[in-house]
């Protein structure tokens, strides 16, 4: 178990810092298949864990010269605000829908990027 999780860690990682995805796109997927947990489960693991790649990355990206701190607070703000909100409503969905609603939520997005 240990070794499936440092490989979703550091496929995570290494697309967060490449893509800007990882803990929602990449993680939560591969924690649900192959390290079988629940959805619910697997967004709780993912944001704990996405603190830390977030926080590699934006350094790396802060190091060039690539952050833009304000647009970043105003996203903090924001993003710290909506949080607990979507948490409190996953903790009262059901798993089935929850994956089925993300898994939509992946393939209009995958959609969205490939027309624009």
């Amino acid at each position: 178990m240990t070794a499936t999780l440092l490989v979703i860690g550091v496929a995570s990682g290494f697309l967060a810092g490449l893509l800007g995805i990882g803990g929602g796109g990449v993680m939560v997927p591969m924690l649900v298949s192959l390290a079988d947990l629940r959805q619910r489960q697997a967004h709780a693991v993912s944001l704990g864990a996405v603190v830390v790649l977030a926080l590699a990355a934006a350094i790396t990206y802060g190091a060039s010269d690539e952050v833009r701190l304000g647009t970043a607070a105003a996203l903090f703000v924001g993003g710290a605000l909506g949080a607990p909100i979507g948490a409190l409503l996953l903790s009262r969905v059901d798993d089935t829908l929850a994956r089925r609603a993300f898994g939509a939520l992946l393939v209009c997005t995958s959609i969205y990027l490939l027309l624009t």
